[in-house]
């Protein structure tokens, strides 16, 4: 008999490799079309898009760091109050564990035998789970989420950043444009595959929103660049 395949576990990295590549994408294609728009050279629009990459790369990683942590402290201080509790009121946190059983269908008699037998075999974790919701999938790990998401911004803002390298200055707006789209839907429908989600509306929902970001940043461009010879 075969395990039923899970995506639960795959939540955090997936979502910070996601997150970082797509902004990596987004960010970087974003700051070279703002400033291709108002420049007739390729330089500045080379810098714009290195700049975005690395600056974005360690705001992303240091970010991302510093978040997962505030949700690990969180989560470490209501386990050190819950330890705290099940050594001083062991008798009203069994019958806390209880009641949340009951809540989800077992009867009172059920439900305490149940609470009593989790607790004999690890209370800590009993209470971890059903009354903090916090289980092996959803610890948080600051570095590992923290190297996801500055690895995968870069390797998403290569992309446009290698684009600004070779095509046409006079059509770099389009080509930023429509590789950003693609890398867009690529990404979009790879994350939704991972994830076990719709894949169609993983990419619709990307490129949607990629397509808005982008041509406001152009359009900042447009009206407020100053052509550079």
């Amino acid at each position: 008999m075969e395990l039923e395949e899970h995506y639960t576990n795959r939540s955090g990295w997936l979502r910070a490799a996601v997150l970082g590549a797509n902004d990596g994408i987004l960010s970087t294609t974003s700051i070279a079309i703002g400033v291709a728009a108002a420049s007739t050279t390729r330089g500045p629009i080379i810098l714009a898009a290195l700049a975005g990459l690395v600056a974005g790369a360690l705001s992303m990683a240091a970010g991302e760091y510093v978040s997962v942590s505030s949700q690990s402290d969180i989560e470490t201080a209501d386990l050190e109050r819950e330890k705290k509790e099940l050594e001083t009121m062991p008798e009203i946190e069994l019958k806390e564990l209880a009641k949340i059983y009951q809540k989800r269908g077992l009867d009172s008699e059920l439900s305490l035998r149940v609470a009593q037998q989790l607790t004999k075999h690890d209370a800590l974790q009993a209470h971890a789970k059903d009354e903090l919701g916090i289980n092996e999938f959803s610890t948080p790990k600051p570095l590992q989420a923290s190297l996801a998401s500055g690895a995968s911004f870069i390797s998403g803002g290569l992309l446009p950043f290698l684009v600004s390298l070779f095509a046409p200055v006079g059509l770099m707006v389009y080509f930023l444009y429509g590789s950003a789209t693609v890398f867009l839907a690529l990404s979009g429908g790879v994350a939704a595959k991972a994830g076990g989600a719709n894949i169609p509306k993983g990419i619709i929902r990307i490129c949607f929103w990629g397509t808005v970001a982008m041509g406001i940043t152009a359009l900042v461009g447009y009206i407020f660049g100053v052509k550079t010879a």
